[in-house]
């Protein structure tokens, strides 16, 4: 036997270290060549890495949350046969995207029958078959984390092809779980758990922290009548054929990026440690999207240069790329200004957190309907607050609101938003 230590490639220009998300495996593990071993988290992409050889696992580097520098162990396998050199096999590119990982955990061979007195039943080749296959289970990170959180087996979870999802996971939590899971509606009483913030909820809470610590905010509300825009919207709708539904976001864009010029101060990134605001011509659009890794800020390029149904196109695909762990590094960052809307969830009204280096966050709220005076008579409207939270040491109160009122005159009269 001989021991093979796999050091953590460079899996990116510029990449130092990296955070371990999670293991696939550990101490005393029988691994395959190419069988998953970790998640290894950078500043631009999940990557899951992959063992070289096969063999028993005798060291890991680190518990989840750790971060190891590149080049240090990762893992200590022992192989049957002396291994030279196979760290190009484990060679990463950073622009690869966030990877979603397919454990498929090997099935151990039954062992030799052992002569007894009593002659052994053979376990019928069908039954074999079955306990094979619930063996197998992939599933992505995300959940594998939700299931052991809620002490689900995920070889109990149904699911046409072998591969978990969250539906999946839903549907089994949902429709008859077993024995083993308690709804949570159960008066049985918990114990307390102690959760390690690791992972992208770790640089969530870094970077939520930086701005709060760095940027002296203020928001400013106002609110919106969006009776007639979202008249325009069901019109549209109704005749858009093949065109993708509009939700009231691509409108909204289209008039952010219409008053932005008039308040180019908004269109900023502030690098504070050398002092320098850089005022951008394009608006490359934040996107606040939940996940179920957390909040992730997918970006639209020259969102100045879409129509409607373009910018509704690109909403759909990049809020889909980041739920579904395949967005690309350059879709995650390089952002000049953010959206961030909670849809029916919004509330009265958010004092959103500045996406840093950003100097602006705008937070459409809910839409209610309210009695409203409309000249002398009283009329149902629809009312929509819109919050924007800026840095005040680049944009001033009056500048906030000065441009609220300029996207409210659009909105409020929504021909404009097609006007010339």
């Amino acid at each position: 036997m001989a021991k093979f230590t796999f050091n953590l490639p460079d899996i990116g220009e510029g990449i130092a270290e990296a955070e371990i998300v999670a293991w696939h495996v550990k101490v005393g593990d029988q691994i395959s060549e190419d069988q998953p071993l970790a998640d290894m988290m950078t500043d631009k992409a999940t990557v899951e890495m992959e063992s070289p050889v096969a063999g028993i696992v005798t060291r890991v580097a680190g518990e989840a949350g750790d971060v190891i520098a590149i080049g240090s162990m990762l893992v200590e396998i022992e192989t049957a046969t002396y291994v030279d050199d196979v760290s190009h096999v484990s060679e990463v590119k950073a622009e690869e995207p966030a990877a979603v990982a397919t454990v498929a955990e090997e099935v151990p061979q039954a062992p030799e029958p052992v002569a007894a007195p009593v002659q052994p039943v053979a376990e019928k080749p069908a039954e074999a078959l079955v306990s094979a296959q619930r063996d197998v289970v992939t599933a992505s990170p995300a959940v594998r984390a939700r299931a052991k959180d809620l002490g689900v087996d995920l070889t109990d979870v149904k699911t046409a092809g072998g591969h978990v999802r969250h539906a999946d996971l839903d549907a089994y939590l949902s429709y008859g779980s077993g024995q083993g899971y308690r709804p949570p509606h159960s008066s049985t009483k918990r114990d307390d758990k102690v959760i390690k913030v690791i992972g992208m909820r770790r640089r969530i809470a870094d970077n939520m922290a930086a701005s709060k610590r760095h940027i002296p905010h203020f928001t400013y509300v106002d609110e919106i009548d969006v009776t007639a825009i979202e008249a325009m919207r069901a019109d549209l709708n109704d005749n858009r054929g093949t065109k993708p539904k509009l939700t009231l976001l691509p409108m909204l864009i289209v008039a952010i990026c219409k008053t932005i010029p008039q308040f180019p101060m908004l269109n900023a990134r502030f690098d504070d440690e050398a002092g320098v605001v850089t005022r951008h011509g394009s608006v490359h659009l934040g996107m606040a999207t939940q996940t179920q890794a957390g909040l992730m800020v997918p970006v639209i390029r020259d969102a100045q240069d879409m129509n409607i149904w373009q910018l509704a196109s690109e909403i759909s695909r990049l809020a889909d790329a980041a739920r579904n762990g395949t967005a690309k590094s350059e879709e995650l960052s390089g952002s000049t200004l953010t959206i961030t809307s909670l849809g029916p969830l919004g509330g009265i009204a958010t004092t959103p957190v500045i996406n840093r280096p950003e100097v602006a966050i705008i937070g459409p709220n809910k839409i209610v309907e309210r009695p409203m005076f409309v000249g002398d008579t009283i009329e149902a409207r629809k009312l929509m607050n819109l919050s924007i939270s800026c840095d005040h040491r680049v944009v001033d109160g009056w500048d906030a609101a000065s441009y609220v009122q300029a996207l409210k005159k659009l909105i409020e009269t929504p021909v404009l938003l097609f006007a010339d």
